[in-house]
């Protein structure tokens, strides 16, 4: 465990981070006392667009509507 003061923190913040990217945990204390720890943040998974895989040839999709269906929509 490192621990730095605030001035520290601020002058060396950009090789803080680093070393709490890789794991290393780092204590940011003010006058001695320890106020905050620095640590990595979980990776948030890629979102998936829909829930049902599904794939609609271009044939299918960008053909004509029959009568029946333009009159549905009227």
């Amino acid at each position: 465990m490192t621990t730095v003061n605030v001035q520290q923190a601020k002058t060396n913040l950009s090789s803080l981070l680093a070393r709490a990217e890789r794991g290393e945990e780092v204590v940011i204390a003010r006058a001695g006392r320890p106020v905050v720890r620095l640590a990595p943040v979980d990776a948030v998974p890629p979102r998936q667009f829909g829930t049902v895989p599904i794939d609609v040839p271009d044939e299918f999709f960008f053909a004509s509507l029959t009568e029946s269906e333009l009159a549905a929509w009227e």
